[in-house]
């Protein structure tokens, strides 16, 4: 089996988390500067055999699409570009912002490491993955 890579894309950084090769655990991988994502990920898929992107889809409180969902198809144009054989699907990604500093909490990272904002969208991006995993079992 190949990997599945989660992406939490952010208008400065993109949070990417991965699978094992089993597609059982989700792990995160790095964040990225947006300018760096697709050469980034290109690069990464050159390595290790990716079978599915997994993109968040961020909704606004009252479900209507957050005001960052044209940049994100912006990007999944070019990714599939860059990399067609890959094909990508879509998940819900609310709350999961909230969710990754309340686990970064409760797994006992100083606060100080906690501010990182390439640790919380990374992490971020693997509550995404994890959310995908259980919704396809």
């Amino acid at each position: 089996m190949a990997r599945i890579l989660a992406i939490d894309f952010g208008m400065k950084r993109v949070g990417l988390a991965t699978t094992d090769p089993l597609q059982i655990i989700a792990t995160p991988l790095t964040t990225v500067a947006n300018a760096e994502a697709i050469e980034y990920l290109k690069n990464y898929c050159s390595k290790e055999e990716v079978e599915l992107f997994v993109i968040g889809q961020p909704f606004r409180a009252n479900g209507e699409p957050s005001h960052v969902e044209k940049d994100i198809l912006k990007f999944m144009d070019k990714l599939a570009k860059a990399m067609p054989a890959i094909p990508h699907e879509r998940q819900d990604e609310q709350f999961t912002s909230q969710k990754a500093k309340m686990s970064l909490v409760q797994s006992g990272v100083k606060k100080k490491k906690r501010r990182e904002k390439a640790l919380l969208d990374s992490t971020a991006a693997t509550l995404i993955l994890q959310d995908f995993l259980s919704e396809r079992d």
